[in-house]
């Protein structure tokens, strides 16, 4: 199936690993042109060269998405460099470890945390997606056209204990996404989310793994019906394969909905 996808200039924050890596690899096998963003700038490089390597275009811009001022100035790069973004995939969600930082581990009661925690948590999630949105739907709207998917978990649908702050940003992503796709609808753009669980980074067929994270792992496929069939959790290819669906031509009438990527951990 063609996606439609040749050449459309796709912007991925948080494109340095993971998840964004893979969404920016799929785009660009797609033929897209790829903005690989990230905080730092070795990660964003390391799959923009990535890109480059497999034949696609690609450029990387280290930027803190919190910062509207930097997005302006990566959305006119890019604008200048590769041509108007069509497609957003606003990615990056937890907050990066800043150079000598102490990063605490785990998970936290909301009583026993700290307001910093909560507001570095809703700054990117929350002013990082309406900061990457706001520059560059005026140009959407311009043109008449435009994908943006937003990635939220789904600890932002049914709520997580210990991340409370994490949850409520993640469902403040999904009422902002609701509210775009019934102002722009009329300018043919398409604004969608997909929510996540737990996705193996690593992906190490189950087999593979030793005895003690099997156990783990087989606790974990209790939450995730479709991942006891499979014998895995989910991975980034599952969610790139579906973010590069509602970036195409392919999926024009579908705007204003969360898509769960999460083998069935929410049945909403």
């Amino acid at each position: 199936m063609d996606l439609e996808l040749k050449d459309k200039v796709a912007l991925v924050t948080g494109g340095g690993r993971g998840v964004g890596r893979g969404v920016c690899l799929r785009l660009a096998a797609e033929g897209a042109k790829l903005v690989v963003n990230d905080f730092h700038a070795r990660r964003a490089e390391r799959v923009a060269a990535e890109v480059r390597e497999q034949g696609g275009q690609a450029i990387a811009v280290e930027a803190d998405i919190t910062d509207l001022a930097a997005v302006r100035a990566m959305v006119a790069r890019a604008t200048e460099e590769l041509g108007p973004i069509d497609i957003l995939v606003n990615n990056a969600g937890i907050p990066a470890r800043r150079e000598g930082e102490e990063v605490k581990g785990g998970w936290e009661d909301f009583h026993t945390s700290e307001p910093e925690s909560w507001q570095r948590m809703i700054d990117l999630n929350m002013y990082g997606t309406m900061n990457c949105t706001h520059a560059v739907l005026q140009g959407m709207v311009e043109r008449r056209g435009g994908k943006i998917i937003s990635v939220m978990s789904e600890a932002g649908r049914v709520g997580e204990a210990k991340l409370a702050a994490y949850s409520g940003a993640k469902a403040g992503m999904l009422g902002f996404s609701k509210a775009i796709a019934r102002e722009v609808g009329k300018h043919c753009i398409n604004v969608n989310v997909v929510a996540l669980g737990a996705v193996d980074a690593k992906e190490v067929p189950f087999e593979q793994l030793s005895e003690s994270a099997q156990q783990r792992t087989k606790k974990m496929f209790k939450s995730y019906p479709i991942g006891r069939g499979l014998q895995r959790l989910s991975r980034a290819s599952d969610v790139a394969d579906a973010i590069a669906f509602l970036a195409s031509g392919r999926a024009q009438y579908i705007t204003g909905q969360v898509l769960g990527l999460s083998g069935g951990f929410a049945m909403p």
